[in-house]
């Protein structure tokens, strides 16, 4: 961004604070000021996490009538046929960390991912989507600590720890921020 350049300001539909600072990370020095904000907008039925995230970005575009960014996020478990996949929030909050566990007793195979697509969208244009994945695999237990998320049996490829064991400053040396630097790169070339 060059000297008198005023930033552009996109909204991100998220209270996670860490989804906030990847987004600034990538895209306040492209020039975008990134306010968030927290509103519920229904999540439609899809195979795909990024259709979810596309479909939230459109509709929160119009009703704020300024560019957005959404999150969508999914866990796949590739013996599982990718579930819980676009029901990872559902599996959480109804069987959660033990009840998928209890899914995957006596399973060897325990290969995982998380995608994650940002989508963006400004008003009365289509949303563009981009996608991230952070492979890794589903532990035959889970981490010692008090489960509060995925993190707690999910290993990333390249540790044997859980991700939620890790130190916060190494932990995102495991998770990809891909999708971030694709739509910095993607606002970049539009020159919005």
């Amino acid at each position: 961004m060059n000297a008198g350049e005023e930033m552009k300001e996109i909204t991100f539909l998220t209270g996670n604070k860490l989804k906030i600072e990847n987004a600034k990370e990538a895209l306040e020095p492209e020039g975008f000021q990134i306010k968030s904000i927290k509103i519920d907008i229904p999540e439609i039925q899809a195979k795909d996490v990024s259709d979810v995230a596309e479909h939230s970005a459109e509709v929160a575009a119009k009703l704020l009538q300024s560019p957005v960014i959404t999150s969508d996020m999914g866990l796949f478990i590739e013996s599982l046929n990718g579930f819980p996949g676009v029901y990872t929030r559902y599996v959480y909050e109804t069987i959660g960390v033990d009840g998928l566990l209890r899914l995957m007793k006596g399973l060897n195979y325990r290969k995982a991912y998380f995608k994650e697509t940002i989508a963006y969208c400004e008003p009365g244009m289509e949303p563009v989507s981009f996608d991230c994945f952070t492979y890794g695999s589903i532990g035959f237990n889970k981490s010692p600590h008090k489960p509060t998320n995925w993190d707690y049996v999910f290993i990333p490829d390249g540790t044997e720890q859980f991700l939620s064991d890790l130190p916060k400053e190494e932990k995102w040396k495991y998770w990809s921020l891909d999708s971030y630097k694709q739509l910095a790169e993607y606002l970049y070339n539009k020159k919005i």
